[in-house]
């Protein structure tokens, strides 16, 4: 098992440096010049001429590739160009309403979408399986922005019970935190427990007829009991991957989903920084997002362990 871990974690070390070379090229490639956006647009030639001298772009890329990368490794992700903060230091201020909109998200469609797929399973060609599949199918098709202003309208605008808009920290109550959260999650989670909620019912069908199954019937057990106990835990890689793709495709869903519902999360610094092509910023948001789903992928890796331990071998 050590010897596997090792190998998973040197296999992530080539993505990620691939990933820093990617991030820097697009962003040196992409039309528009930084040192324009800074100078403003009466400036002349000599004041652009020294603001690229003063960020280095004037220097060869392979030059400003090893300046950058060298500065990474220290954790400097660079300077806002619009506010003059470091990088870093914004994203660690929007980390956090991020992370907990991520965080419920993930919980409740694993909660939801785990037990009606096992449920659709257990129906298998019913009504009840076909009303399962056929809801799936709508809750990954409607765009995520859509759902979040029908929740809206419904929860805020005509019941009252919601806040419309905003994020307050739990240091301001946990009433507060969830009220604030609990539209944004809904409306996010709706494509991620149709999609799991499907793959796991998929999953389940096909060990349904195992022999593993049949035995565990002829002991007695209940039907429920068979399906959540045994044929799960032997349909649980499909699974686990599927929540793994699905975390990754959180970040797309938090960009739209903050911006909806006006949360001052990284999603919506993705926004603010690229209509004010605050390049820095960028760079630094799509490193941290490239590193995360590495991670996130690294974590699924080691998960298959835990439900087939032949990977290890």
């Amino acid at each position: 098992m050590v010897t596997y871990v090792a190998r998973r974690l040197l296999a992530t070390i080539p993505v990620l440096l691939m990933v820093i070379v990617v991030v820097f090229l697009i962003l040196r490639l992409t039309p528009g010049d930084p040192a324009a956006i800074i100078a403003g647009d009466n400036a002349n030639a000599e004041q652009l001429a020294a603001i690229r001298a003063q960020m280095g772009l004037d220097q060869p890329i392979y030059v400003q590739f090893t300046t950058w990368a060298g500065h990474l490794l220290q954790g400097n992700f660079g300077i806002s160009l619009i506010s003059g903060k470091a990088v870093t230091e914004l994203i660690g201020q929007r980390m956090w309403p991020s992370l907990a909109l991520g965080t419920i998200t993930i919980a409740l469609s694993v909660a939801i979408a785990i037990p009606l797929g096992i449920f659709a399973a257990w129906k298998q060609g019913k009504t009840a399986d076909r009303l399962v599949m056929a809801g799936s199918v709508l809750g990954f098709s409607m765009p995520t922005f859509v759902i979040g202003y029908c929740l809206i309208w419904l929860f805020s605008v005509k019941l009252d019970w919601l806040p419309v808009q905003g994020y307050k920290p739990m240091a301001d109550g946990l009433g507060q935190f969830v009220g604030h959260l609990v539209l944004p999650s809904l409306a996010l989670s709706t494509a991620y427990i149709a999609l799991i909620g499907r793959i796991t019912r998929t999953s389940i069908v096909e060990v349904m007829g195992d022999d593993f199954i049949r035995t565990a019937r002829a002991k007695g057990l209940r039907e429920w009991s068979v399906l959540s106990r045994h044929a799960l835990g032997n349909a649980a890689i499909p699974i686990i991957t599927i929540i793994g793709v699905g975390i990754a495709l959180l970040i797309g869903g938090v960009v739209i989903t903050e911006s909806v519902f006006n949360i001052p999360g990284v999603g919506r610094l993705v926004v603010e920084s690229v209509l004010a092509r605050d390049y820095p910023v960028i760079q630094g948001l799509i490193l941290a997002f490239s590193f995360l789903y590495v991670l996130v992928n690294l974590a699924v890796d080691l998960t298959y362990m835990v439900f087939d331990p032949r990977i290890r071998y």
